[in-house]
Order: structure tokens, then sequence, then C-alpha cells
């Protein structure tokens, strides 16, 4: 890989002049200072590839569905899966363990697999989603106000940082991916050819849409002057270049989204209940070893501040200083027995160990490791000194002055954290908020009331909280592990955006509008029907009942018209002994009208339900394979002894599964009363065949 690193752009692969190679930038191995590789971008017309993804990448795209995409994003994971032996072998030279290996590129792995999942279930097999509830916005109901979301036009530009190639790329690829936008990657030029290995790895596997995803290795100087309306920027790394990259007039006044994730001073808590012995102090100390020792501590979510009560900071300290020798061996990951390698690069170490120093001459005390070179395992399996690599070893500083601003200001990302004592809840809330916003704050307790103070004080300073104690301890995911169910961000230094989150993250990429029209219009637009759009009873169209169409056959507006059914004292009575819900609303009538909600005794709303399934249902076998579920029952008129029901079902929404042989439809089903007033309305959901079962031989 001593060439230069090549690109991925304009649907092929690129690599400069020949000639540039002399002034090309050097990627060193981070622990033996070998060399991986050169980068340098030295003509490449990145113009052209924004301009591309726009075009050939929003085409391929938008002619998917989210579930289409959702199952390509399965498809891409088992592709990495298949391969990851080869990222395993090139994460090695940044410096990762197997461990830190398994963080990055399972971990990625993970989220598209994550995302694919969610994308189904949450999402319509369509291209719009509809965000929210109908709004009425005319007393008959011929005009309607929703909300929906429609792709960018744009393309997604990701500016990752050099700590986790594999997963900080397809942690911003897969929304973006499921949104259906495209993706240019600009990864961190010391891990970027891990990067491009499993880039290479998706392109080698078919399954990417042209246009869907392009790499840029090595710098994009002129990137802002490309970008326009309809395009977004994410960025990972310091606070310093985010704000400097916000600043831009294509951001300020374009119209160019920028969300950032950014340096962070996390802090983890530990309660004063959390004394020596307790479980929670135990998980504390192995949480904050795991933090300072993986990936070598250069995790944007690593616990940087380990605020304690003041009585225990020596035991903490002793208890770290023991798990450390204990469990701790550093070396070339490619030797038997490393538990953590080497920071990234040379020039990151030297970086590290001057902002120790900084910490040292501004209060804090070195009480663990030091900042001189140390004794590490070689690829060899011998122990000694590598002049060469890029080590570190761990460093705890205790601050005696909580007030420091060094200690709230300044990371060394690295394996460093600090540690420092409070007295009271209060004080450890304002030592927290002291990081001015950060990524995650974890919290060490098995008392509650600790625990809702904590939070209730610094939920608003964090994107993420871990309350942490005995039940959890063995289960958590950990204080540094995102996870893409969740929100990944923070408030303030920690750059204000947004990442992860589930289908969160999905709608970053997409625009949302408010649509306003009749219920036709909107039933066209959203695919789903809205009362007052177009239906079609079935008898009266002399079409077959609803329940008797496929999949293929069945077409939103698709309805089922009652009769209706008269509701009997003994009617209710019988339920009631049936079910054994004798209620008083049901069986007492001088109690229930006595209740302000009820003229005297009502049926169940239950039976009403039960009963409207008897009127809607046709019972025979059919391409309706199951009800999978009830939502949004609301009941509205109490019926009375006498009252009669009728109900009208409405296939309201139709989505195919992409993967199986049925799909699910969701009809909206409205009860009303003899005098047309409404009993009660609800969704009903049902899995149906794609195609009409084959009709049985005779016998």
């Amino acid at each position: 890989m001593n060439t230069i690193l090549p690109s991925y752009v304009n649907g092929a692969w690129w690599t400069p002049d020949a000639a540039v190679a002399a002034s090309a930038t050097e990627v060193l191995d981070a622990s033996t200072g070998e060399l991986v590789t050169r980068v340098s971008t030295e003509g490449l017309d990145l113009a052209s590839a924004l301009e591309y993804a726009r075009t050939t990448g929003q085409r391929s795209l938008g002619e998917l569905t989210f579930h289409q995409r959702a199952v390509l994003l399965k498809q891409m994971a088992l592709a990495l899966t298949e391969r990851k032996a080869e990222l395993y072998e090139l994460s090695s030279r940044t410096g990762a363990t197997k461990q830190d290996s398994w963080v990055d590129i399972d971990g990625g792995i993970g989220v598209l697999f994550t995302y694919s999942s969610k994308g189904r279930r949450e999402l319509p097999n369509s291209q719009v989603y509809v965000d929210g509830g109908v709004e009425q916005l005319s007393k008959d109901g011929s005009f309607l106000g929703r909300h929906i979301y429609t792709r960018l036009p744009g393309v997604a530009v990701q500016i990752n940082a050099f700590n986790f190639p594999v997963w900080g790329s397809l942690e911003k690829f897969a929304p973006a991916f499921l949104a259906g936008v495209p993706t240019l990657v600009k990864p961190a030029t010391p891990t970027g050819y891990l990067a491009e290995a499993f880039v290479r790895v998706l392109v080698e596997s078919g399954l990417l849409p042209d246009g869907s995803l392009q790499l840029v290795s090595g710098s994009v100087p002129d990137l802002f002057e490309h970008l326009r309306l309809g395009d977004l920027v994410s960025f990972t790394g310091s606070a310093s270049t985010a704000e400097r990259l916000r600043a831009n007039e294509s951001v300020q006044t374009g119209g160019v989204r920028f969300t950032s994730e950014t340096d962070s001073i996390n802090a983890s808590v530990l309660g004063p209940d959390a004394v020596a012995g307790t479980p929670e102090f135990d998980a504390y100390v192995k949480q904050l070893v795991a933090e300072m020792t993986s990936k070598a501590g250069q995790k944007c979510t690593a616990i940087r501040r380990a605020v304690v009560p003041a009585a225990s900071v020596d035991g903490v300290i002793d208890a770290v200083r023991t798990r450390i020798a204990e469990r701790m061996v550093l070396g070339d990951p490619r030797a038997e027995g490393v538990t953590m390698g080497p920071l990234a690069s040379t020039g990151q170490r030297d970086e590290v160990l001057r902002q120790v120093r900084r910490l040292a001459a501004e209060g804090g005390e070195i009480v663990i490791g030091s900042t001189e070179a140390p004794t590490v395992r070689l690829a060899d399996g011998t122990d000694g000194s590598s002049a060469d690599g890029a080590f570190v070893e761990p460093v705890m500083l205790r601050f005696a002055d909580a007030s420091s601003p060094a200690l709230h200001e300044v990371e060394a990302f690295g394996p460093v954290s600090s540690i420092v004592g409070y007295d009271s809840v209060d004080e450890a809330v304002r030592l927290v908020a002291r990081g001015g916003g950060s990524l995650v704050t974890s919290v060490a307790t098995h008392d509650p009331a600790v625990a809702v103070a904590l939070a209730s004080g610094i939920a608003a300073y964090n994107g993420r909280l871990l309350l942490l104690d005995r039940d959890d301890a063995r289960t958590s995911t950990g204080h540094g592990s995102p996870l893409p169910n969740l929100v990944h961000g923070g408030p303030g230094r920690a750059g204000g955006g947004e990442e992860l989150g589930g289908i969160r993250a999905v709608l970053h990429h997409m625009q949302r509008t408010a649509v306003q029209g009749s219920p036709e219009m909107l039933t066209a637009l959203t695919g789903v029907w809205h009362a007052g759009s177009a239906s079609t009873p079935y008898a009266e169209a002399g079409e077959p009942h609803p329940f008797r169409k496929s999949l293929a056959e069945l077409r939103i507006g698709d309805q089922v018209v009652s009769g209706s059914r008269t509701v009997t004292l003994e009617d209710i009575e019988t339920f009631a002994h049936f079910t054994g819900d004798t209620f008083y609303a049901h069986m007492d009538e001088a109690s229930a009208a006595a209740n302000p909600f009820f003229p005297g005794r009502v049926a169940h709303g239950y039976l009403l339900v039960s009963w409207a399934a008897g009127l809607f249902v046709d019972a025979a076998p059919g391409p309706v394979l199951a009800n999978s579920g009830l939502e949004n029952l609301r009941f509205v008129t109490p019926v009375s002894p006498g009252d009669s029901i009728r109900v009208e079902l409405t296939a309201k929404q139709i989505t195919p599964r992409e993967t199986d042989e049925y799909g699910e439809v969701r009809w909206d089903a409205v009860l009303r009363n003899q005098d047309d007033e409404l009993v009660a309305s609800y969704d009903v959901l049902t899995l149906v065949a794609k195609e009409q079962a084959p009709a049985a031989s005779a016998a």
C-alpha cells in the first residue's frame, strides 16, 4: 500500500499523477513507523464529484423506497462481515488492538444492520415520510394539513476524525443512504487507508447504487466553495475547526446545513453512596480504566474528568492504578497479550504529551503514569522501547483545585484522565457543567435520589447520560459507546449537533414541509388515505370483499361499509360476566348515571370493537393472514342499551415487505351510532399475502 491511496469518485477509482508522489503526505504504521501509504488529492476535480452525487447519486437512490434502501444496508453489512478479517489486519496498523478494531469495524457493521432493521420496521415502503397526525383546517374536512419529510436534493459530505475510520463513516453513511441522499466521505489522513479498504469492499460487492458513495482520500481545501443549498456537511473533529467551517459563507448565507460533533471534556461522577467495596465503586473504576485505555483514549466520548467525592479520591486513584497494572499491556497490537496500542500517529502522540504537560503546569499532579517514553511489547513479543511508535502510557492527573480552568477546558486526546473531588451533589453538578457542554456524562450510584438530583442538574449540558449501578453494570454498553438507537452529540463545546438516534438521524437528511390541501391531494402525496378522499365500498363497486384481495390487488380507499347491530342490556351483561369486566358503568345503573361521562349503563368499548370485527370481517381463508395489531384506539361517544353501531373500514396504507411474501395493511376503522355520531376510531393492522394462493386441486 505504499503507493498513493486512491479516491473513489465519479464511479471509478482515481489517483493523482505519479509526478506528485514525492509531495504526497506519508502515512506511517502507528507502532513501527513504517510507511503504509501516501495521500494526495492534487488534481482531483472535487466539483465534478459533488455534481456526480447530486445527479447520478440522487437519481439512483431516488428510484428506491425506504425499505429497498434498508435491504441494501443489510446486504452491505453482510458483505463487510465476510471480509472483515482484511479490515482487522489493516486496523492493527492504525494502533488498534483486536478489541479496538471490534469497536470500530464490527460497531460500524452493526450500525448498518440496525438502520436496515429500523428502516423496515419504522419507515413506510415509500419515499415520503409522514410526520404527526392530520390537522383539520376546515369545519367540513375539505381542507387539511400534514407535515411530510422529503429527502434533501444534494450531497451529504462527511468529514471524519482519525479515531474511528470505519464506524465514524458508517454511522453517518447509513442514515443518509436510508434517507436517499448520496454521501461523499472525507476520512482523516492518518487512518484513511482503513476507510478506503471498507469502501473498496462495498464497491466490489456491486451493492452500491451509482453515485451513492464516494471517497476522497486526502485534503479538500476548496470544498465549501462548491457546496450549495440542498447539501449538508457532517463534521467530526476539533471545536476550533468546526467553528471555522461553520463560519463559511456557504453555511452562513448559502443554506448548506452544517452539523458537528467535536471534542468534549466528558465527566463521570461517582455518587456519594458508591464507596469502596460497593458494586458501583467497582463498576466506576472498571469503566474509567476502560475509557482511558480503549482506542488508547482516542475517543470523543472518553472520560476526561473523574468527579468523585473528596473522601474517595485516594481510593479511586489506588484502584485505577492497581487495575491498570493488572490488566494493561502497552505495545504493538500484533503482539500477543497487548491490550492497549499506540496513538494513531507520532504527531498525535506529541500533541497529547503537550496537553498533559499543560494540565500539569496549570494545577494537575500526575499520580499515575508519566510523559516519558514507555517500555512496550514489540511485535516480536519482546519488551523494549520504540522511538518510531506513537506510544503513551495511561496518565491520570489529580487536581486539588476544582476551579482550575485547565481541568475543564484542556483535552489531551489520548489515555489521559483527570480526577477531582467534590463535597456535595450540587458541587458535582457545577463541575460537570464547567465542561461547557459534553457528549456524555455517566453517574455511578445506587441511590435514586442522587441519580435524579444529578440528572436533573446535568442533563441540559449533555447529549447522553449513563446511570450505572449494580443492576445494569453487567449489561451496560458503557460510558463511551454511542449506539445507533440513541442520539450521539451534545450541546455547547460538543458541537451542538446530533447524529444517530435511530430514525431521527434519517430525518436530519430530509426537509420537513407543512402541506395543506384537500383530502384527495394529501392522499395522493403521502400514500395514506385521508377521510374525505375517494373510497370504494366493495358492495357498491361490485368488487370482492377487500379481505379477498391480495396485496397486489388491494388499493388505497378500498372499503367495507357494514350493516348495523343493536346493543341490548343482555349483550352488555353477558360480555361482563364472560370477561369478568363488571365495572360499575356497565352493571350499576345508578352509579353509571352519577358518572359525568355516562347517561346510565353503557356497553363496554371492547365489546363494540369485537362486534366491529364481526361486522367487517370476511371469515373464509384468503390473502389476509393475520391481525397484527390495533393502534390509536379512541372511544368518543358512549353506547347505551338500544343504540346500534355500524363500522366503516377503509384501506389506509399498504406496505409490502421487500423480503417476505406478505405485507402490512393499515385499515382506518370508524364506528358510528344510529345518529351518525362517532363512537370510536382506530387503526387495524393486518398481514396480507402479496399474491393469491393457488387454488387447491380437486380430491
